[in-house]
């Protein structure tokens, strides 16, 4: 098992800390095979009460995927790729249907495929350090790791604004939204672990409950409670252009503010997104995740605007993606087509 994933029993509970802080807990193929390994060894360990998963380091809880791998193994054809996102999405589906409490520890960057590992669980606490995003769309790519199942089901339009614009929530955002069920001060943390590790914790989640109560503070307002109604009113319905017309229409700085960011993405990405997110509104949590293989996969095989903006976010680091033209709701039917015999997206059980 991989050093990168620190995994032990402590008390009633199973400790996992992701451990790759230089490059923010990102998550790599080890990774995701320890996560697999060790969360289906305690599912049915009747010591095990509670999961806690943390992010080593003060600044990520986990700030994605290894995105550099992704795109090579796109560009040379190899399965690396498909391989990682049936993997990781078998672990997104794992966490989801998890029997028992399953507590990610959000105090840090958490983005992308650390928003999968983490909104899924029963449990996602939020600290002061609390920064989360799906900033896909800014590298040509979707909110994949069951982003279209999530996103949809925040209040009102949250959801699809934060898949377009990738927009930024801190803490008292993350609980106004729903992301975060439960804020605990950062300062706080140390002393809530080891009383999860000290006491002791009961089937039913009373006692784990009472912990996080005894540890909680105030997370302050959120912005959302000003800005929801022009996130409703801009980001409702599945026309692009329309989105962009309420925005420009509304005249206010907020709007002319998400309009910039919009239009700073890739226009492939943000139709095949709000497609995703629109059509995993009505789908089960399974069926969101072979949506998500067949989406990522297309945007390897036909969205080139994924390598520009691996180019330009990761590798060259200059920020000036190049898109390609934008493409119609019709055209951006064909991300959702199946794959082909054996490259469907399965799972555990």
């Amino acid at each position: 098992m991989t050093d990168e994933i620190i995994a032990r029993k402590t008390g009633s509970i199973g400790r996992i800390t992701l451990n790759r802080p230089k490059a923010l807990n990102a998550l790599n193929q080890p990774m995701v095979d320890a996560l697999l390994a060790t969360l289906t060894a305690w599912r049915d360990d009747a010591d095990v009460k509670a999961v806690v998963v943390d992010g080593e380091g003060e600044k990520g809880f986990c700030a994605g995927g290894d995105i550099r791998m992704l795109a090579e193994s796109g560009q040379d054809g190899g399965d690396a790729a498909w391989t990682f996102w049936r993997d990781e999405y078998r672990l997104n589906t794992l966490i989801q249907e998890y029997p028992k409490p399953y507590v990610a520890l959000i105090d840090g960057i958490t983005m992308g495929g650390g928003v999968g590992i983490s909104v899924h669980g029963s449990h996602r606490v939020a600290g002061d350090r609390t920064m989360l995003a799906m900033p896909e769309t800014g590298i040509g790519f979707h909110p994949d790791v069951g982003g279209a199942y999530f996103l949809p089901r925040l209040r009102g339009e949250t959801g699809a604004w934060m898949g377009l614009t990738g927009a930024r929530l801190k803490t008292a955002d993350c609980l106004a939204a729903g992301v975060a069920t439960h804020y605990v001060p950062s300062q706080n943390m140390v002393s809530m672990v080891a009383a999860l590790e000290s006491e002791t914790l009961d089937d039913d989640g009373e006692a784990l409950e009472a912990i996080l109560e005894r540890f909680a503070g105030d997370p302050g307002e959120s912005d959302l409670a000003l800005t929801q109604p022009l996130i409703d009113a801009a980001f409702a319905g599945d026309d692009l252009d329309e989105i962009e017309k309420r925005l420009e229409d509304a005249g206010d700085s907020w709007s002319k503010k998400q309009l910039s960011i919009l239009k700073s993405k890739s226009p492939t990405a943000c139709q095949v997104t709000l497609a995703a997110l629109r059509k995993g509104a009505d789908l089960e949590f399974r069926d969101v995740m072979v949506q998500d293989l067949r989406v990522s996969m297309r945007f390897l095989d036909e969205g080139s605007d994924f390598y520009e903006g691996v180019r330009a976010v990761i590798l060259d680091k200059d920020n000036a993606p190049d898109w390609n033209p934008g493409i119609s709701r019709e055209e951006a039917e064909r991300w959702f087509r199946p794959l082909g015999e054996g490259r469907e997206q399965t799972f555990l059980d």
